[in-house]
């Protein structure tokens, strides 16, 4: 089973897969597309990263984000990393970010980085809860397993020969 930090994810929410690093659909996106690029091993920091998971992970972000941006109409791609807490890290496990982008999506282009703190910062209470929950100042929904599942399962023909030629067909695990 793989985990994000403390939390097991479902196989379902899984798209992309290599024996290293695996692509996770998000909980609460920042855009539609909004995905997680996470090694396998659970890592708090960047630092901790083995080179070889390293490179994984920047390669898998690379290849990742060439899909979601075509696949979601985006015009760019915000690709991200939080390292620590003070960076705004909730989840003690190292991942990257990817969310595409179009223009005038926010009026401020860094606003999106005060979207991603507020995410990051109800992620790791409504992973633990297991299930939808409302932002008080917000009032968003995370979004329920199905959809979730849903997602992945139109991403995940798009990297099904990386996964396999990578050595990570075995995303159920």
């Amino acid at each position: 089973m793989l985990r994000f930090g403390p939390f097991p994810i479902s196989a379902t929410e899984i798209f992309y897969s290599t024996r290293l690093t695996f692509g996770l659909v998000n909980l609460k996106p920042v855009t539609p597309g909004h995905v997680l690029v996470i090694p396998r091993r659970v890592v708090p920091r960047f630092a901790d990263l083995t080179q070889s998971e390293a490179t994984d992970l920047i390669l898998s972000a690379q290849r990742i984000g060439a899909v979601v941006e075509r696949e979601y109409a985006g015009q760019s791609l915000t690709i991200t990393i939080q390292d620590g807490p003070m960076a705004g890290q909730t989840v003690p496990h190292v991942h990257i970010h990817i969310m595409p982008r179009r223009k005038g999506d926010w009026a401020n282009n860094d606003d999106i980085y005060a979207e991603i703190d507020r995410k990051e910062a109800d992620l790791g209470s409504a992973l633990s809860e297991g299930a939808p929950r409302v932002d008080a100042e917000e009032e968003r929904v995370a979004r329920t397993r199905e959809e979730m599942s849903h997602e992945a399962s139109q991403l995940r023909p798009f990297f099904s020969s990386i996964s396999e030629e990578m050595g990570g067909a075995d995303i159920w695990k």
